[in-house]
């Protein structure tokens, strides 16, 4: 498969831009480190001087070094007990910032008729405040349980499963475009880690688009888009 670079930082793979933003009717992003700046566990974990055990966690299985997510995921909230909402508050309001072009590429997207899942590995705590920051149409991600304000190291199961792992995420997209009465041929799928190869195959399998961010190279590779540098606004460079 052909591998172009169509403008510095911009490599496409297996498409001919351009593409019509319009034939596509659902975008799911990945939210840590694809539609913010940050892995919210990592910055959890710096409240309770942990950060650094759980960052390499992190790390190893955005890369993929790590196959079985939930576990690794267990393992880093087990790292959070004792952390109070009012350090969670701290951590969205200091250290969270949407990455560049987001709000761009959500406004592109809606002003053309399409919906925006967010779809996360993360916790409904920040899913919840960028959802509504956005106007995102549908989330799944992962709740922490609490008590007496403070984080007890686990997380709650919901009525669709347990942890939104890579499994989840490409369910929750086939779901959402059965919901939408769309295929996915007709949706986007962008992401940065290991966890989101699923729902990119999902997409691309059926000849939609995935899209990589600042990505890990596993995923780069097997991405039909990947954006090395600049915002997640310049999948429009590619979408007209």
């Amino acid at each position: 498969m052909s591998i172009q670079e169509v403008s510095p930082g911009l490599v496409i793979q297996g498409i001919s831009p351009p593409l019509r933003l319009r034939d596509f009717k659902l975008i799911a992003f990945d939210m840590d480190s694809t539609l913010i700046n940050i892995e919210c566990v990592d910055e959890i974990a710096d409240a309770v001087g942990r950060k650094a055990e759980v960052a390499a966690i992190t790390e190893a299985a955005m890369r993929g070094e790590i196959t079985d997510f939930k576990d690794s995921l267990r393992r880093r909230v087990a790292l959070l007990k004792g952390v109070s909402l009012t350090s969670m508050e701290a951590v969205y309001r200091e250290r969270l910032q949407l990455n560049p072009g987001a709000a761009e590429l959500v406004a592109a997207c809606k002003a053309v008729g399409m919906k925006v899942l967010l779809v996360s590995g993360g916790f409904t705590f920040f899913t919840d405040r960028v959802r509504d920051r956005l106007a995102i149409d549908f989330t799944r991600s992962n709740v922490l349980e609490v008590h007496d304000g403070v984080l007890t190291g686990r997380m709650l199961d919901q009525p669709w499963g347990d942890i939104c792992d890579g499994a989840e995420k490409r369910k929750t997209l086939l779901e959402t475009c059965a919901q939408l009465g769309i295929s996915p041929q007709q949706a986007i799928a962008m992401g940065d880690g290991a966890n989101d190869l699923p729902m990119m195959g999902a997409c691309s399998d059926a000849g939609g688009l995935s899209v990589a961010y600042h990505a890990k190279p596993k995923v780069r590779e097997q991405a039909m888009v990947a954006i090395n540098s600049g915002g997640l606004d310049r999948l429009l460079d590619i979408l007209r």
